[in-house]
């Protein structure tokens, strides 16, 4: 007899609640970056570094420990590598007092980080009922767009009375909250799939699935979403677009209409091919990227804030819709590897974003805007050409 499906309010609400804060710790360091420079005596392009590194240690991680959760066990590695990240996220507020230190902290931080996505996707694929997995998905990843606000609201609110250390010694506090919901929540594992000297086995489907003809160019426009989408944000700070912090402060809090919104228009759009809503919403992203950047000055920063929320709802559909189509086209034995494979690539522009907004800095809004339309054009056409395959 079948074991029973996990429940659903209480596994959406833990892993929305934790995946903003996992990928909250990529966005954190955004407003951090000016004070954390002027401590350290460091530029802007070292100091993207900072926002970087913890992106690359995070993607790295999702392609560690997403086969390990296969074999190791899905609450285990989640529950075990969040308690880890109590550690590594301290470690960031008491060791780091350079570059030289902190961003290598940055990444460990963002590896043990990194066990959560992957192994939480498969958890969902694997556990929720097969009718409600696309609203639970969809909620998850509207938590880790989330962050993208609640990230830099807490970074700011706390930084700016306390001192960027205290940042990390909040986040660490939460992550240790997060794993005893986690632990609390999640259904136990089922008996590992194989010996442990088999373990190698669950990494060797990834060249296969790179070239596979199907999920090639789906793995190919997942990473120029969330690149655009992390650029933009690291460019608007890198720009000043806000005339003082309160001002700042609002036009992160503005786009949180736009985050709730991703799973209730995910299940508007169900009977939609995931490839095609994938389309869709990067066309909507591509777009609104590109009249924040050439008509960011003209709208001013109330025209911003409502273009940030269809930036947010265009990302979350399309990563969403990337997701399912990943999954849904792998199989189910190679579903497990192919996520965490998809959650590498994300996160891998996540880190490249950073650095674009910090080499596009001198042109201004408007040169980042039409460079992110362009690659989100790119976007677009690999996921039409998906959708013919």
């Amino acid at each position: 007899m079948r074991e029973a499906w996990a429940p659903t309010v209480p596994t959406i609400a833990v892993f929305a609640f934790t995946a903003m804060l996992a990928t909250g710790q990529l966005y954190a360091a955004i407003p951090l970056l000016g004070v954390m420079g002027r401590e350290w005596h460091t530029g802007a392009s070292t100091m993207a570094w900072i926002a970087s590194a913890f992106g690359f240690g995070y993607a790295v991680g999702f392609l560690l420990w997403g086969p390990l959760s296969g074999r190791l066990g899905r609450r285990r590695v989640i529950v075990w590598g969040t308690a880890a990240t109590v550690a590594t996220t301290a470690l960031v507020a008491v060791a780091a007092g350079s570059p030289g230190t902190g961003i290598p902290l940055r990444a460990l931080q963002g590896i043990t980080t990194g066990a959560f996505a992957p192994a939480a996707f498969a958890y969902i694929a694997e556990r929720i009922e097969p009718r409600r997995r696309g609203v639970v998905l969809a909620t998850v990843i509207a938590g880790f767009l989330a962050a993208a606000v609640a990230g830099q609201l807490v970074a700011q609110l706390v930084g700016g009375s306390l001192g960027w250390r205290a940042v990390f010694w909040v986040f660490a506090a939460l992550f240790a909250l997060a794993a005893v919901l986690l632990r609390t929540v999640m259904l136990p594992d089922a008996p590992s799939a194989g010996p442990a000297a088999r373990l190698r086995d669950a990494y060797r489907p990834i060249p296969r699935l790179l070239t596979d003809r199907r999920l090639a160019p789906l793995y190919a426009a997942t990473p120029l979403v969330m690149l655009a989408f992390v650029a933009l944000y690291t460019g608007l700070q890198l720009a000043g677009v806000a005339s003082d912090p309160a001002t700042m402060l609002a036009l992160r809090a503005a786009a949180l209409p736009g985050v709730v919104a991703v799973p209730f228009v995910t299940g508007m759009l169900r009977g939609v091919p995931a490839v095609v809503r994938s389309a869709g919403a990067a066309a909507l992203l591509g777009v609104s990227v590109l009249v924040i950047g050439v008509a960011g000055g003209a709208v001013g920063v109330a025209g911003i804030a409502v273009l940030l929320n269809l930036v947010v709802l265009g990302a979350g559909l399309a990563a969403a819709g990337l997701n399912e189509a990943v999954g849904g086209r792998a199989g189910e034995a190679r579903r497990g590897t192919a996520v965490s494979l998809f959650t590498f690539v994300l996160f891998l522009g996540s880190s490249v974003g950073p650095q674009v907004a910090a080499a596009l800095a001198g042109g201004g809004l408007a040169e980042l805007g039409v460079v992110l339309a362009a690659l989100l054009g790119v976007a677009v056409v690999l996921s039409v050409a998906a959708s013919r395959r």
